[in-house]
């Protein structure tokens, strides 16, 4: 056979297998095709499959590569401020906008400031509000129950008051005498003793007078001349001072010194005798 036969026959072959592979192209569509599940898929692609993924180049991600999953952009959490923190800037903002007011008295700093202080008023108010009403629905933390401010509740008060403090020192003689520690020299026992003397005998409480410097005093005649009596108290070198003795447990309970009202007297002794501390408050 001679070259140019040979050459004729391998053209006309290369025709008849042309035709084919586009009749078989034009039927691949209909003719049934294994489904690979997706795994199987990448598997088939990530490995040998040079006709789909290097020649025909059907595509990264259906048959050859499976792109890198990118990574979680996560939000960093912001760190939460307690509510202390959260004044501390509310003071500092507020701080800073009536510097730059006063600094810039622009009208817009101006406004700036005045409307952050108004937010700032407004919370206050809501705050105050608040606490009201949360006072007036739970007695338990509603401090004027215990010491009432209004004008009726407060003369109730006192008027209990006034009559429980009359009946405990009208039995305090039982128990407790009184020093007055005076002085001649002393212009303020001059005013303090008439006071004393009113109060002691009202309610029939007996006073030792005892004069520091051996003067006499027309409202307590019967007085003595101190002899140690004061140091061994250990009451401070004041005058006039007054000091209850207990004589059931032998100790001393200074009541104040310099000029008292009668009032005042009344309450310290009925207080320092016959209320705990912090029960008034």
């Amino acid at each position: 056979m001679t070259t140019y036969k040979r050459n004729a026959l391998e053209i006309r072959a290369r025709g008849r297998i042309a035709r084919l592979g586009a009749i078989l192209l034009a039927l691949a569509p209909s003719l049934p095709v294994p489904a690979l599940a997706a795994d199987d898929a990448l598997a088939a692609g990530e490995g040998d499959d040079d006709f789909y993924c290097r020649e025909r180049k059907l595509g990264q991600w259906f048959y050859c590569e499976k792109p890198k999953p990118k990574p979680s952009e996560q939000k960093a959490a912001e760190p939460t401020q307690s509510a202390s923190e959260r004044m501390a800037a509310i003071a500092r903002q507020l701080d800073e906008l009536k510097a730059r007011a006063i600094l810039e008295p622009s009208e817009e700093n101006v406004i700036a400031y005045v409307r952050f202080q108004r937010e700032q008023l407004d919370r206050a108010s809501t705050f105050s509000d608040t606490w009201q009403r949360a006072l007036w629905q739970n007695p338990d933390i509603d401090y004027t129950l215990q010491r009432p401010v209004s004008t009726v509740a407060k003369r109730a008060w006192t008027d209990n008051r006034t009559s429980d403090r009359s009946q405990v020192l009208s039995h305090l003689g039982q128990r407790y005498g009184m020093f007055y520690f005076f002085a001649q020299s002393c212009g303020a026992c001059e005013i303090f003793a008439p006071i004393l003397r009113s109060v002691a005998d009202s309610h029939g409480l007996a006073v030792m007078a005892v004069s520091t410097d051996g003067g006499p005093s027309k409202d307590f005649p019967n007085y003595v001349v101190d002899s140690g009596q004061r140091e061994r108290m250990g009451v401070p070198n004041a005058t006039p001072a007054l000091v209850l003795f207990d004589t059931a447990t032998r100790k001393t309970v200074p009541i104040g010194f310099g000029i008292l009202s009668a009032d005042e007297i009344m309450d310290r002794i009925f207080m320092l005798t016959n209320t705990k501390v912090g029960s008034d408050y």
